[in-house]
């Protein structure tokens, strides 16, 4: 059985990409209801702690810190791609895997065309290997596979050229986590359980669902203030589809998908603080947040007017 795990990364700083992933997870027949965390116990935990010697998957949000940097992040997001027989060594390696349509995007940005960076950026090759071989025997003990991972990145101005067509950034991130559902079907076929990370406090997608997947026969499950569930397709090809408040702390898919978002997130900013540092002395980085953000904006200001770089093409609408 395939179980997938969907969750964003930058939804709402001014700079920078939205990252939307898909973490997709076999999982013997029977089991798909289970807690991965649990099954997978000996090799991986859900919290990070200085004593834990298992690999954490948890909310990249416990996992990244400003101040400690990439490590904790880049070293579970590098392990887990590791298990699936992929050893990206650098940024555009990485998006080979995770989004290969992104490549040729990235000329549309100047930041992003020329960039590139050496991965890991923090942790060691040697330490993710030998942890990857602890988790790929945890897992394999246990009949679990991570089969693969997808990424959709809205870089600036394709993100608002899609914010202009629909006014409203819940659709993009929507439209984003169903592009990502079509992927792995269209890869994985049918018999697929997808987690969703919900955002907002919608609790209906059935428009958004019958809108995407049009001509499909869709039956509500459960619609509720923390969780909403669906079916989707006919007789043959029934697959479900699910969006839960604080869904990183339920699935461990969709945290494993948070991380990977958050990951390359944290990378594609890199190339936007080292191309503005490279014109501008002594300049302080930026996450892309809105405060900090205007801060950073006001600081390139004449580097952004001196090479006529569209606003479009740099600050996002919403």
């Amino acid at each position: 059985m395939i179980v997938v795990g969907i969750d964003e990364a930058g939804y709402g700083p001014l700079l920078g990409p939205l990252v939307v992933t898909a973490t997709v997870f076999e999982v013997p027949d029977g089991l798909q209801n289970e807690d991965l965390w649990n099954l997978l116990r000996e090799a991986i935990c859900r919290d990070p702690s200085r004593h834990e010697t298992r690999l954490p998957i948890a909310d990249s949000k416990k996992l990244y810190d400003r101040k400690k940097g990439l490590i904790t992040l880049e070293r579970t997001a590098l392990v887990m791609l590791n298990t699936a027989n992929r050893s990206p060594h650098t940024l555009r390696d990485l998006l080979h895997v995770l989004s290969p349509g992104m490549l040729a995007e990235l000329q549309n940005h100047p930041w992003y065309a020329a960039y590139e960076c050496d991965i890991p950026t923090a942790s060691s090759a040697l330490d993710i290997s030998t942890r990857a071989n602890a988790v790929k025997r945890c897992m394999s003990a246990s009949q679990v596979s991570l089969r693969g991972i997808f990424s959709e990145v809205l870089l600036e101005s394709d993100y608002n050229r899609r914010i202009q067509i629909t006014r409203n950034k819940a659709a993009v991130l929507m439209q984003a986590a169903l592009r990502l559902v079509q992927r792995v079907r269209d890869r994985f076929g049918p018999c697929v359980i997808v987690h969703v990370d919900r955002h907002g406090g919608r609790s209906r997608y059935r428009e958004a669902l019958m809108t995407f997947f049009e001509c499909k026969p869709l039956r509500i499950i459960s619609e509720t203030a923390t969780h909403s569930a669906y079916t989707v397709g006919g007789s043959d090809d029934t697959w479900t589809i699910d969006f839960t408040t604080k869904g990183e702390t339920s699935h461990l898919p969709i945290a494993l998908a948070s991380i990977f978002s958050k990951y390359l997130r944290e990378l594609l900013m890199g190339a936007i603080n080292a191309y503005f540092a490279e014109r501008i002395a002594g300049l302080v980085p930026t996450a892309g947040y809105y405060t900090d953000a205007k801060r950073f904006l006001a600081d390139i200001a004449q580097v952004v007017q001196a090479e006529n770089i569209g606003q479009s093409t740099l600050v996002r609408s919403r």
